[in-house]
């Protein structure tokens, strides 16, 4: 790793850190951003997934009883080296940078993704808003803008609470 990527990783961990949201219970709002992901795309499976050091830690989920995975060669991780775009993987069984993952292998078998990275006003990569479904597909252009407005809507959220943590 490039000495500038590591200063980058390490503000951008930096960053994630100062929202004091890792390891905590999610307020309700977020909860329910997941669920309209979830029936949005009409997929099983719905994260806000925070890009941590060693881990993916899902602040809220729909449809997966798992509250962190390794970061190593996560979907997430590579969502968010391209903040401004939505990743999309109709098939990772077929991608090379997906096939030989655990999490596409084993559980929870990971054909499809798609993720909005949340950034920061600042400009920071926090992690994703993501759908995940265990068979191959793609999201309707529709569905694709709804995964962006609810992203920004996460991101809103996170950021007043931020706002409301430093004013207490």
């Amino acid at each position: 790793m490039s000495a500038v990527l590591e200063v980058s990783e390490s503000a951008r961990l930096t960053a994630l850190r100062s929202f004091q949201v890792l390891d905590a219970p999610p307020p309700l709002a977020f909860d329910n951003i997941v669920q309209v992901a979830s029936l949005l795309c009409a997929s099983p499976i719905a994260l806000i997934s925070l890009v941590d050091s060693e881990r993916l830690f899902f602040m809220a989920h729909a449809g997966l009883d798992v509250r962190q995975v390794p970061r190593k060669g996560s979907l997430c991780e590579c969502a968010i080296i391209l903040p401004d775009e939505l990743l999309e993987v109709e098939d990772t069984t077929k991608d090379a940078r997906f096939a030989s993952s655990e999490l596409v292998t084993g559980f929870p078998g990971i054909r499809f993704y798609a993720g909005v990275p949340l950034v920061t006003s600042e400009g920071t990569a926090l992690g994703t808003l993501c759908v995940i479904d265990r068979k191959p597909r793609v999201l309707t252009e529709s569905q694709r803008t709804g995964l962006y407005y609810l992203a920004q809507l996460t991101v809103e959220l996170l950021e007043s609470r931020r706002r409301e943590l430093r004013h207490t």
